[in-house]
């Protein structure tokens, strides 16, 4: 039998109306919207389920919504009797998956990302940052091109290697434009600017890294109780003075969600359970080794759907 890694999607999956079904069907599923409204002292659920999607999509409500789907997901899934071997998130993610190790108790998490929003919301006065899909770049190529145009004092940085042929960049306006425009100098076959409200994972978001690492001296931290894979690193992680340091570097490091992936891969991983709202990790994950299974359980009817197979599987 080959190992299980739950995963934990992050800023960019949201969507309105987002576990509605697990919080109407599942009293466990529930409690935790209704722990994350307690938590921050207004409804962050009806903005979930309601909308408005423009609402939603700020940083600082888009960070606690997805991690209390994830959670919820996370409780509906384990009532179902499948625990992991590993777990790991994409950036916010990365909080999901450490509460699912224990590591950050759930009130504590939502606190804390509603906090993190802010900071990197308030990093960079709005329109001076920016960022962009490169597609179709070698790693080191792109790397090297954003060097080039960083000493020629627009700042660009790799931020997010998600798999082979997708990384994105994040900087300053007039570095992430020139990146667009030379991208094919690295190789690749087009650029595409993302809509997002500021230059996240760069060394732009320094200013919020140093703000968020006040916060996470004073949340308490427990050992990991399984091994849970760093953004920063793509390497395991369980003491909670590391994962402090890495989540503060997080801010303005890049994601490492491709060598993540083969890293897990690697320690004999080969299902990777995506839990909360879409389904991008599943496709990302696919694209670094397609013969690996993925199943996204964001919904009533997909976990429904999966504890069946898994049933039917083991009657066999």
């Amino acid at each position: 039998m080959g190992k299980i890694a739950f995963v934990f999607p992050g800023q960019g999956s949201q969507s309105v109306g987002m576990g509605q079904d697990l919080y109407s069907r599942l009293p466990a599923a529930k409690s935790f919207y209704d722990r994350a409204d307690e938590a921050l002292g207004y409804s962050l659920s009806n903005l979930i389920f309601q909308g408005p999607e423009e609402e939603l999509k700020i940083t600082y409500h888009t960070q606690p919504a997805l991690l209390t789907t994830s959670i919820a997901a996370l409780e509906a899934f384990k009532a179902a009797g499948l625990s992991p071997d590993y777990v790991a998130g994409h950036s916010l993610g990365e909080y999901s998956a450490l509460v699912a190790a224990g590591v950050l108790a759930f009130e504590d998490a939502v606190r804390t990302v509603r906090a993190r929003g802010e900071f990197m919301e308030q990093a960079v006065p709005g329109g001076l940052g920016a960022m962009a899909a490169v597609l179709g770049a070698e790693r080191e190529a792109l790397a090297a091109l954003c060097t080039d145009i960083t000493s020629g004092g627009s700042v660009v940085e790799l931020a997010n290697v998600n798999c082979p042929g997708q990384i994105v960049v994040s900087g300053s306006k007039e570095g992430v434009a020139a990146v667009v425009e030379r991208c094919k100098e690295a190789g690749a076959k087009r650029a595409i600017p993302l809509e997002v409200s500021g230059p996240f994972h760069s060394s732009l978001m320094k200013p919020a890294s140093e703000r968020l690492a006040e916060v996470l001296g004073s949340v308490a931290m427990s050992p990991a109780s399984l091994p849970v894979v760093a953004n920063v690193t793509a390497r395991e992680v369980t003491q909670p003075d590391d994962i402090r340091r890495l989540l503060v570097e997080q801010v303005y490091s890049p994601v490492l969600w491709e060598d993540t992936v083969a890293y897990l891969i690697g320690q004999g991983v080969d299902t990777f359970i995506e839990l909360g709202s879409g389904t991008v990790l599943a496709g990302l994950i696919k694209k670094v080794d397609k013969t690996v299974k993925t199943v996204s359980i964001g919904s009533f009817d997909a976990l429904d759907k999966y504890i069946q197979e898994v049933q039917e599987h083991a009657n066999r």
